[in-house]
């Protein structure tokens, strides 16, 4: 929180223009107020998604006034590592971080907590030993996203279907938590079958790649496709289309995040359904920073809410969706 300076009266006698100016080993002027300081350190830029989960941290900072000191780790944890030792190094008030993986972060999170400096982590989670080393996390349930997702395309397919999984980075908590959630469903479905699942790493491109070699394996074997994010069923439309196939109609896709894209895809009839999870935590974000710096205790998983949207009702919402 800014601190605010506070500027004692000096008297009402109003003093000679020529006096104004405090001599020399007079009481100095108050110092002007500190700006609060916060290192956010961002995955990256891989998707629509990421790219307005990051607009809405930044546009909440600016609004606030906040000093936010902003690194794009481009995927890789190394990057981020760096940043927070960075963040460190400049004694920022509070870091905040989406993590590219779950492990590794001890050393760099201790260093912060020996700091005296809080950690609050975005919509992903990590695996510590101690986690007293972050504050809180501030995320969707993507085991409950990956459940929804497979309860819908259950009901969609009658309880059979062979399953094509995109996933998402390989070690990153939404892959992980987004796959578990899912294959939990199915073990009360047995004619419905994951036949190939493989990383596309959360982006358009790559999932273009993998469904362009899964159709050229098993073209007449696919019946559904999950994705772990938006952006990777874009890719695989776009396979499908161009492999003369009929997404949305022929292969059932479902898929994660609720991007405007998604919609579009919806409505265009080409993706059959999208579980939504909410980016634009930028105010949710800093609304805890506050009670943190305040010293109010906050839950250690603070949960965003999420909705399936399905093909049919998309041309209702679309004008209204943000991101």
């Amino acid at each position: 929180m800014i601190a605010v300076a506070l500027v004692a009266l000096m008297g009402c006698k109003q003093q000679p223009a020529e006096t104004a100016e405090q001599p020399s080993g007079g009481t100095p002027p108050p110092a002007a107020a500190k700006k609060l300081s916060v290192g956010f350190s961002q995955v990256g830029a891989e998707s629509a998604w990421r790219t307005a989960e990051t607009k809405s941290i930044r546009g909440e900072a600016e609004k606030r006034g906040v000093d936010l000191k902003f690194a794009d780790a481009q995927g890789k944890q190394a990057s981020q590592i760096q940043a927070l030792t960075s963040f460190i190094a400049q004694k920022v008030d509070v870091i905040v971080l989406a993590p590219v993986v779950e492990t590794g972060w001890e050393v760099v999170l201790t260093q912060a907590k020996e700091a005296k400096i809080p950690v609050i982590l975005v919509d992903r989670g990590i695996k510590v030993s101690d986690e007293s080393l972050f504050t809180t996390l501030i995320a969707s349930d993507f085991v409950e996203e990956g459940r929804m997702a497979a309860e819908w395309l259950a009901k969609k397919t009658h309880g059979k279907a062979n399953i094509y999984e995109l996933q998402g980075s390989t070690g990153a908590a939404p892959a992980i938590d987004r796959k578990k959630g899912f294959e939990e469903v199915l073990q009360k479905y047995p004619d419905m079958k994951i036949l190939k699942s493989q990383s596309a790493d959360f982006t358009r491109a790559k999932g273009k790649e993998v469904m362009e070699a899964f159709i050229k394996s098993d073209r007449k074997q696919i019946q559904a496709v999950y994705a772990h994010n938006d952006d990777m069923a874009l890719g695989a439309i776009q396979a499908l289309d161009e492999a003369g196939m009929s997404p949305g109609k022929d292969v059932t896709l479902i898929s994660i995040d609720g991007v405007k894209g998604a919609f579009e895809a919806m409505v265009a009839g080409k993706l059959n359904a999208t579980v939504e999870c909410n980016p634009l935590l930028g105010p949710l974000v800093f609304d805890t920073i506050d009670k943190v710096r305040a010293g109010e205790s906050v839950p250690k998983f603070i949960q965003s809410k999420d909705q399936l949207f399905e093909q049919a009702t998309a041309a209702q919402v679309i004008s209204t969706r943000e991101y």
